[in-house]
């Protein structure tokens, strides 16, 4: 009965109206959950499908009100290219994560990707708007093999100066095998859209965590350690008070997430 309960109360959070969170709360949040474990939550979402902003809202609530017990969620929405030809181009999509998709719907063994999709933790995939699957997908990936990431990031000496990092991952949990590639994302919050036309005409779009890029970092072998500097580029239109850098460690043949780290920029 309990459990019943409380599923419910974290449900009942899930669903009710979404409120803007400022960024200094929600650090605080994560801060106080430092012994969480960090579990990557990627939603593939377009501007263009009418079925998506239930997603997006849930998404952006997972990150704000981190409703699970032990686990700290890190979200990546990434917005995919295949429906800028349904009449509305999204700003924010890219072949990239279309690509991405992809390759986790072989991986997935899905006949082909669909939006929205939420992947938790590289291992479990579903409609991403599906409350009750994301909570459940992310408890179950708190018991996973874990490495830890640690993920600095150097002062800016100016406003425009490029983004420096260094990614460190001591070793891949015990057990593993495969290879892993270290990946690298700049994600932005605060973005929205006046869709103008397609499915989601005269709608206001918002969104949280949008990936703007999403890179690899290097790779790391079973029984051994990586440690390297990263350098990239920041766009001009980038609002640096509203970026976070994401590193995480993916298995090379299963795509599952070992481990991930999360800092946002200082202002």
């Amino acid at each position: 009965m309990r459990r019943t309960l409380k599923a419910a109360l974290v449900l009942a959070i899930l669903c009710a109206p979404l409120r803007s969170t400022p960024a200094p709360r929600q650090e605080a949040q994560a801060n106080a959950g430092a012994a969480r474990v960090p579990i990557i939550v990627e939603l593939f979402t377009s501007e263009g499908c009418s079925d998506c902003p239930p997603a997006d809202e849930l998404l952006a609530k997972l990150d704000t009100s981190q409703p699970v017990a032990g686990a700290q969620i890190i979200p990546l929405e990434e917005h995919v290219d295949y429906w800028d030809s349904q009449g509305w181009h999204d700003p924010f999509s890219s072949h990239d994560f279309t690509a991405r998709q992809i390759e986790y719907a072989g991986k997935l063994k899905l006949a082909t990707p669909y939006t929205p999709q939420m992947v938790v933790d590289g291992t479990t995939g579903f409609v991403g708007s599906s409350g009750q699957k994301a909570l459940a997908a992310i408890a179950a990936a708190e018991h996973g093999p874990r490495a830890e990431v640690s993920l600095a990031l150097e002062p800016a000496a100016a406003p425009n100066a490029p983004l420096r990092a260094t990614i460190a991952v001591p070793a891949l949990p015990a057990g593993v095998t495969e290879s892993a590639e270290v990946w690298m994302a700049i994600t932005e919050d605060g973005l929205a859209s006046q869709v103008l036309a397609g499915e989601n005409k005269g709608r206001r779009m918002e969104h949280r965590a949008v990936v703007r890029k999403l890179s690899r970092a290097g790779k790391i072998k079973a029984g051994q350690a990586f440690s390297e500097k990263v350098e990239t580029k920041m766009a001009s239109n980038w609002k640096r008070e509203n970026i976070r850098v994401v590193a995480f460690v993916s298995g090379s043949s299963t795509g599952h997430i070992y481990g991930a780290a999360v800092a946002r920029l200082a202002p």
